[in-house]
């Protein structure tokens, strides 16, 4: 697909990215799309390769390797080589009920697994699709499309993550009538509130759900089911129900002088940011401020950077990231062949604009803390560290002081918050997920299905996306007897 020779005439091409002094006087997105000519030599590319590894969705050595929705990723790029821009969205869609999203938040598994990436560099598989459903968009291609049909069935998705979406969009579609429920203020769950605005403005979350809302489903806000709506009433009212909550149980520190302030988790710190931005750009100062704070964030993978260019954003007076692991290599090593996921050090924005401001790397490997220092008035003041071993282990005589006013807690999640399973009865697996058959995404509570993070555990907007999708055709066949659901 594409043009066979593209890869030897073409080199790859990226989107520019603003250089990071700059973007970080602002929160918007920082990486203007190419136009449709240069796009048009990226899709050219794309190799007639014979085997599309890109698609596949492979777990190789213990990771996937190429796009979990087996997105057309070789048929969306000749189409876009040949200047089909309208065409290879219909294609891209076919797969995925979101590449505005995907195209910006994904880490590129695809990229990763492309057959250019062997000997030479992949293909900007990622740019591409987001090139060509924003190209949809800003061309009028994309509207509302409601079903002719309804089904007369009711469904009730509960949580309007990534997850929750795809589900209501896919039932939606089918003819069912959706309706979504979130605790929050505004819908979209981490899409809106746990990615900060420069990885993914909000006005491109909120078009979609106004582009779903235009199609049929309907969307209520501010209600919390399993504490101010019963469960029994959605039992009652729908004919299945969708729980899509997410993994929003944080894991903690637990070390002495951790239970004081000026220490949160991540994810509130970042949600704080972006209400207060959407709610007033900032005037409010209804967020959790670092302006003018020595930060120490405690985890070291995408949420922890989100943190560390936010933190800057702020104007923090310095940051440092911890990381237990040791540094990842920065080439694959022989045991780490094409196509699995490269298992190398990857500099984020964050740590790139920490660089450009600081002077250093933010990251901190191999790390743990051991101890809150407060002041006698309980303020944050220092933290104890200690190195780590490869295996975790202490290595005695490393300990050390670090300074420390503002403490944030990026170490992942420990599964779903227990309260709305519990209220409808549904069993949870030993790691806090809803429990399922191997596979399957209905509960144990007959007529209650489950998706996303709240089903597998913390993981990516993609693989979040194909769970929505897969629960919403288990839905439909139970709803219908059957289903025409892709």
């Amino acid at each position: 697909m594409g043009k066979p020779t593209g890869f030897m005439e073409y080199q790859r091409q990226g989107n520019p990215a603003q250089a990071p002094q700059e973007r970080v006087q602002h929160f918007d997105e920082f990486h203007p799309r190419l136009g449709r000519e240069e796009r048009r030599r990226q899709g050219a590319r794309c190799m007639e390769c014979g085997v599309p590894f890109c698609q596949s969705g492979s777990v190789l050595n213990g990771m996937v390797s190429g796009c979990l929705l087996h997105n057309l990723i070789p048929e969306w790029n000749d189409l876009i080589y040949t200047g089909n821009f309208g065409h290879a969205v219909q294609r891209l869609l076919k797969t995925n009920n979101f590449p505005e999203f995907t195209g910006r938040v994904c880490p590129a598994l695809c990229e990763a697994a492309c057959t250019c990436g062997l000997n030479g560099e992949a293909v900007t598989i990622k740019e591409n699709e987001l090139g060509a459903i924003e190209d949809a968009w800003e061309t009028g291609l994309i509207r509302p499309h409601p079903p002719k049909v309804r089904t007369g069935k009711q469904v009730a998705v509960v949580g309007s993550g990534p997850s929750g979406l795809a589900a209501a969009d896919q039932l939606n579609k089918r003819g069912h009538t959706v309706t979504v429920f979130e605790r929050a203020d505004r819908i979209g769950g981490l899409l809106m509130y746990g990615i900060p605005n420069m990885k993914l403005e909000k006005q491109i979350v909120q078009r979609r759900v106004d582009l779903m809302a235009a199609e049929g489903v309907d969307f209520v806000t501010g209600v919390d089911v399993g504490k101010d709506k019963p469960a029994k009433e959605l039992l009652r009212d729908f004919d299945a129900v969708v729980l899509c909550c997410g993994a929003g149980n944080p894991r903690d520190l637990s070390v002495p002088g951790r239970g004081g302030k000026d220490i949160y988790f991540a994810v509130d710190f970042l949600k704080s940011t972006t209400k207060s931005l959407l709610d007033s750009q900032l005037k409010d100062k209804q967020y959790l401020s670092a302006k003018g704070k020595r930060v120490v964030i405690v985890g070291g993978g995408d949420t922890g950077n989100d943190c560390v260019g936010t933190c800057i954003r702020h104007g923090c007076k310095s940051v440092v990231q911890l990381e237990m692991m040791p540094k990842a290599p920065d080439r694959r090593t022989e045991h780490n062949p094409w196509p699995e996921w490269p298992r190398v050090c990857k500099t984020d924005y964050g740590q790139e604009e920490a660089i450009a401001v600081f002077g250093r790397d933010p990251r901190v490997y191999q790390t743990t803390v051991t101890e809150c220092v407060r002041d006698d008035k309980g303020r944050l003041t220092a933290l104890q560290t200690v190195k780590l071993t490869p295996d975790l282990k202490p290595v005695e005589g490393s300990e050390c002081t670090m300074p420390c006013d503002l403490l944030l807690i990026a170490a992942g999640f420990l599964g779903c918050e227990s309260y709305v399973p519990e209220a409808f009865g549904a069993a949870l697996t030993p790691r806090a997920a809803v429990q399922t058959e191997a596979g399957r995404y209905a509960s144990s509570v007959p007529r209650v299905f489950t998706a996303g993070d709240m089903h597998r555990g913390q993981s990516l907007v993609v693989w979040a996306i194909q769970e929505g999708r897969a629960a919403a055709r288990e839905v439909d066949e139970s709803l219908m007897g059957y289903t025409n659901l892709e």
